[in-house]
């Protein structure tokens, strides 16, 4: 008689696949309160070793080039579209809603739409600034380092998809913090991005609860900007708070989140993830 394998959830830090430091674990319920898996409650150690890794992954990833960096993502959305029917099976059985098949179709499509942008920033973001005198000024767009996403509390993996796009697509790195109640797609996903050519600590994935984590993620001197898309004014305002200390850029979107459905959407999370340089040379010296 063959007895199933029950999954063991772990976190996804610096492209391995490793438990909690602190132990501890939660219970993944379903939409009708049954028991689904254990996930483990990330810690603030989790958190700082996550940065650590993104940290540690930034400067190669962004050291690519644009085209290569448009390669691996479009690399992560065919590995997530062979286990699409996967991820909505498994999304309906634990959320009890319809149309999960859209929102992994969502998923995909932004990981694809992302790919496309990566070597259009320079042209749509940089140029050739016009001055009244004998210089030569252009500005170009850079990555603004790590990353740090809150997501909503709802069962989206597209919602997820959406804040880790962009910040690759930039050349960023990120470390992201699931939905507390709905974190199991999000780990699901980074099955995906393990087999994928996503380079490990590009993108780091916690499950834990929102309110232990969003602060200490907020907070970190080595986290450069920030996405908060809970909805929530209480972890809004503490994510704001503590990001005013080191001047970290926040970008903060509405819960649910928004698809990317426009380019000037897809525009606005880029230049938010983005810092501008400025350089001046002179002219016929």
């Amino acid at each position: 008689m063959h007895v199933a394998v029950r999954k063991t959830y772990k976190l996804y830090i610096g492209g391995a696949f490793v438990r909690s430091e602190s132990g501890r674990h939660d219970q993944a319920l379903d939409h009708r309160g049954g028991h689904v898996a254990n996930i483990p409650r990330g810690s603030r150690k989790d958190v700082r070793d996550a940065v650590a890794a993104a940290r540690k992954a930034q400067g190669p990833w962004a050291a690519r080039t644009a085209y290569n960096r448009g390669q691996v993502l479009y690399r992560a959305a065919e590995a997530l579209e062979s286990r699409a029917v996967e991820f909505a099976e498994r999304a309906t059985e634990v959320s009890g809603l319809d149309g999960a098949r859209e929102d992994v179709s969502a998923a995909v499509d932004l990981l694809v739409h992302y790919a496309g942008w990566t070597d259009k920033l320079h042209a749509v973001l940089g140029g050739v600034n016009p001055v009244a005198a004998p210089f030569l000024s252009f500005t170009t767009p850079e990555p603004t380092g790590v990353v740090g996403a809150v997501c909503a509390d709802e069962p989206s993996l597209a919602s997820v998809v959406g804040v880790i796009a962009p910040a690759l697509a930039a050349g960023n790195t990120v470390v992201v913090i699931l939905p507390e109640r709905w974190p199991l797609t999000g780990l699901d996903l980074g099955e995906v991005l393990g087999v994928s050519d996503v380079p490990g600590g590009t993108v780091n994935l916690l499950s834990g609860r929102t309110a232990e984590l969003a602060p200490a993620l907020a907070g970190h001197r080595g986290v450069n900007a920030l996405i908060e898309a809970t909805g929530d004014p209480d972890i809004a305002r503490t994510v704001d708070e503590l990001a005013s200390e080191t001047l970290k850029r926040v970008l903060h979107l509405p819960a649910p989140a928004p698809l990317v459905t426009t380019s000037s959407e897809a525009l606005r999370r880029l230049e938010a993830l983005t810092e501008m340089r400025t350089a001046w040379h002179p002219v016929g010296a």
